[in-house]
């Protein structure tokens, strides 16, 4: 019997997508990384120290919900750059698939590869599909100058995502 039913098992393990692990909540320190970007310069939290930070994962580049997510960041750049904040996306797509992704669509923020969704697992974003395969999940976070998570958006719609965050990062930096 056991031995019917073991094939069916390992199928399902396969097939079905790994449960992602908790995200850190709001209030905690921001889990460190230090990741790639499209031009092969590294970053890490670190080297935003006193700075607030958008850090957007998203599942894969040149897909139509990330495009629009990009290209709505790209467009309200100037508004970022004039609060003075880092804004940096995640997925877990090469650095060239980065590169290609940031010229196309002229994106000027860094984009970080993630290549082993390490950091993904981190902020509880990685989805595995099975075989290996994953991506990081369409979520947000805003880390304070402080280093500590002020906001998690873990559901989020790239249409009006941009406009969100620049919203509430005004309401945040009037009250801290």
């Amino acid at each position: 019997m056991y031995k019917s039913i073991l094939p069916t098992l390992l199928c399902l393990c396969l097939l079905s997508p790994a449960v992602a692990a908790e995200s850190p909540a709001e209030g905690q320190p921001a889990p460190a990384f230090k990741l790639q970007d499209q031009n092969g310069d590294w970053h890490q939290l670190d080297d935003y120290d006193g700075q607030w930070v958008v850090l957007y994962f998203y599942p894969k580049n040149f897909t139509p919900g990330c495009t629009t997510e990009a290209c709505s960041f790209r467009d309200d750049i100037l508004e970022f750059r004039k609060m003075n904040v880092a804004l940096l996306g995640v997925s877990m797509d090469d650095v060239e698939s980065h590169q290609e992704f940031a010229k196309e669509y002229s994106l000027p923020f860094s984009l970080l590869a993630d290549d082993d969704g390490e950091i993904s697992r981190l902020y509880g974003t990685y989805l595995g599909v099975g075989g290996g395969v994953g991506f990081a999940k369409r979520q947000t976070f805003l880390i304070g100058p402080d280093g500590l998570l002020a906001k998690h958006y873990p559901k989020v719609d790239p249409e009006v995502h941009s406009a969100q965050v620049i919203a509430d990062l005004k309401d945040l930096m009037a009250a801290g």
